[in-house]
């Protein structure tokens, strides 16, 4: 099961500490520890204002797991508990708005919002943090069902039909992107050219391949026009595929048989869902309240939402003063780490607009509190608190999919979109920072600049035995200790893969792409025209257009892509189909795809790695390759910044079958 996480907030000066007590149908939480901490925060005219500020700690949950109703079982494999082959899976979401609370580092206090949210159906209680989705698990081999019912209001003033599609619309009518997973894009599979309308449900059924990559993947609304502010708004899910399958002689099998501790049971598992609520609230002309610096503000008894798309373009999410959240709490502490304990840290960004830079340093025994530090403190703040070396970081999967080798890094560098499966290792007790860390322009979605910021804390308490310098190598003892457990015939295969500096050979659910499998080539150019008011977000110097398909692409080919951008970089995602990295070239021509940059890590281990979203930064050359398997319809690649997808920065793709003579086969009505 998920751990869980603990909360630390602060009262204002004026108030005297209090003990805070939150019954849940899962959890019952006492808080404790009454810190008092004085701190000067520096402000621009030299000024100094004082705050006392008192860390209150609470157990929270993880995103709730999707109640789901498994009528016929499936033929089990190694957990003879777990459905796949044959199996179905049930489920209903409900799209309503909720009533929350998020927690504002800046002020201290809780800001109120009503957000479009995905609601379990089945729900008994409501959950403690509405607007968090509910996780949903199924199985490879299984024909799973998800019925939407929208429950937002009615639209009466929604956009004529002749209207530009490219200016978002329509806030209230949505559909269902299942991210990363590799099903039918058509009729009532991954289908994000249908309109689900307030006051109607619909279900959606995805046959899942029985040879499905096991992975952490996501689900998110994808109706063009309003795909940003709904997922800005909170609509956004983890969704898991769990693996049974171990690996044989002949095929590759999922890491989850091997990711397990020496009494059988799965490694700790922490799902961390990031999101970035983009909420504002309004005066009385419909106008975004801010201060006198212009961040925006939520003065008591004001309601925040995300109404409109004026909440975001480039400069927006600094300017808002918002904070990425985990599981939908800003600043959490996560409880019940152990020294020496190996953990699986599924790492999701479900935001819209902000880089994440994910990186662990431990912090100073004596720390302040850290819930009340402004945005514009947080970098001296992070410095003074959080002085430790950053931990190392064993990135086992990204975008879901198994690597080839285990990559060792210290950052793990997040665009919207991404996912990072993680193996963590605690050297020793004491709380740990988690921290967003700076980064320059060029490596970010906003094209600015990032100073360092807090996302939260994990407090570690001493194992059973001494965990030694080396953590590479501890690692290594305890991943050959458990494929220990894998069956005989292919144990010592995997034991010795591991062993050759942490590879996972046995586990990569894609073959490599050779030069002799290539039969065609494809470019992509992402550019925006600033020159146009409002400027025109466009690929191939092209604004979507829904009636257009931009390439016509064959069943079972094997296309080579060249990605660029133009103007500032963008996360390129394309649906379906994943793709497997070749190189990616730097303005000079060098391939960074194994080392990185100086600068900026987030290219590095790349080489031969597969995805399914990338960042395409600006004059740079991706150079990948992919597969047009099983499936034929219509599709869509696209920019993952999603307000510039809505705006124009996406394309329509279609596979057909073959003819026979090297061409496509032309329907017959």
């Amino acid at each position: 099961m998920p751990e869980t996480l603990r909360l630390g907030f602060p009262v204002t000066s004026c108030t005297s500490p209090v003990e805070y007590l939150t019954v849940s149908a899962q959890y019952l939480v006492v808080s404790a520890i009454v810190v008092i901490a004085i701190f000067f925060l520096s402000t621009t005219d030299a000024a100094h204002h004082l705050a006392v500020a008192q860390d209150t700690k609470r157990v929270i949950a993880d995103p709730p797991t999707a109640s789901i109703l498994r009528p016929r079982p499936g033929i089990p494999t190694l957990d003879a508990s777990a459905p796949t082959v044959g199996g179905e899976a049930i489920l209903d979401l409900n799209i309503q708005y909720s009533d929350a609370k998020i927690f504002n580092p800046g002020t201290g206090q809780f800001d109120a919002v009503k957000l479009r949210s995905y609601r379990d159906a089945h729900e008994t209680t409501p959950p403690k943090i509405p607007f968090v989705a509910p996780t949903i698990q199924i199985f490879p081999g299984e024909t799973v069902r998800i019925t939407l019912h929208n429950k937002l209001p009615a639209e009466p003033a929604c956009a004529p039909a002749n209207q530009d599609p490219d200016i978002p619309n329509c806030f209230n009518r949505t559909n269902l992107h299942s991210h990363g997973v590799w099903i039918n894009p058509t009729g009532n599979g991954d289908n994000v050219f249908l309109n689900i309308n307030p006051g109607v449900s619909f279900q959606y059924e995805y046959n899942v391949s029985p040879n499905h990559p096991a992975g952490t993947f996501w689900y998110h609304p994808h109706r063009h026009g309003s795909t940003a502010l709904q997922v800005s708004s909170g609509m956004a899910g983890v969704l898991v595929v769990k693996g049974t399958r171990p690996p044989t002689p002949e095929a590759t099998g999922d890491i989850d048989t091997l990711l397990r501790n020496a009494d059988g049971s799965p490694f700790a598992v922490r799902l961390i869902l990031l999101q970035q609520i983009q909420y504002a609230c309004r005066d009385a002309n419909g106008k975004i309240k801010t201060d006198p610096n212009g961040t925006w503000v939520c003065a008591p008894g004001d309601i925040g939402g995300i109404e409109g798309y004026d909440q975001f373009g480039p400069g927006s999410w600094p300017q808002s003063g918002r904070y990425t959240s985990i599981n939908g709490e800003v600043l959490p502490t996560f409880d019940n780490a152990i020294a020496g304990r190996v953990e699986r840290w599924r790492l999701v960004h479900a935001g819209v607009r902000d880089t994440i830079k994910f990186q662990f340093r431990k912090m100073r025994e004596d720390a302040q509190p850290f819930a009340l530090a402004a945005t514009a403190t947080q970098d001296e703040s992070i410095r003074q608190n959080c002085p430790g070396e950053p931990l190392v970081q064993f990135a086992a999967a990204t975008d879901g999919l198994t690597r080839t080798q285990i990559a060792q890094r210290t950052v793990s560098v997040l665009q919207p979109g991404y996912r990072e499966d993680l193996l963590m290792v605690f050297p020793e007790a004491g709380d740990y920072c988690i921290i967003d860390d700076q980064a320059p322009p060029s490596t970010t979605v906003n094209n600015q600049a990032k100073s360092r910021k807090l996302l939260g804390r994990v407090a570690v308490t001493a194992g059973q035995a001494a965990v030694p310098p080396d953590i590479k190598s501890y690692l290594q003892a305890e991943l050959v200790a458990a494929a220990g457990q894998l069956p005989a015939d292919v144990r010592q295969k995997v034991q010795d893969e591991l062993r050759n500096d942490l590879h996972l050979r046995s586990f990569v659910p894609h073959a490599d792409i050779k030069d002799a499998d290539v039969t065609g080539t494809q470019s992509l150019i992402f550019n925006i025209n600033v020159n146009k008011n409002p400027p025109e977000f466009m690929i191939d110097g092209k604004r979507y257009d829904p009636l257009r398909i931009d390439r016509v692409l064959m069943l079972g080919g094997v296309d080579q892509w060249l990605l660029t951008s133009n103007f500032v970089g963008h996360p390129f995602h394309i649906h379906v189909n994943p793709f497997q990295i070749i190189r990616i070239m730097d303005p000079s021509g060098k391939d960074v795809s194994v080392t990185g940059e100086p600068n900026d890590p987030q290219y590095a281990n790349l080489k031969g790695a597969w995805r399914d979203t990338l960042f395409v930064k600006q004059n740079y050359i991706i150079v990948m390759r992919t597969r047009y398997e099983r499936y034929i319809g219509d599709f869509v690649l696209h920019c993952h910044i999603l307000d510039h997808e809505d705006q124009g920065m996406m394309q329509n793709i279609r596979i057909a079958v073959p003819d026979g003579l090297g061409g496509i086969a032309a329907n017959h009505h």
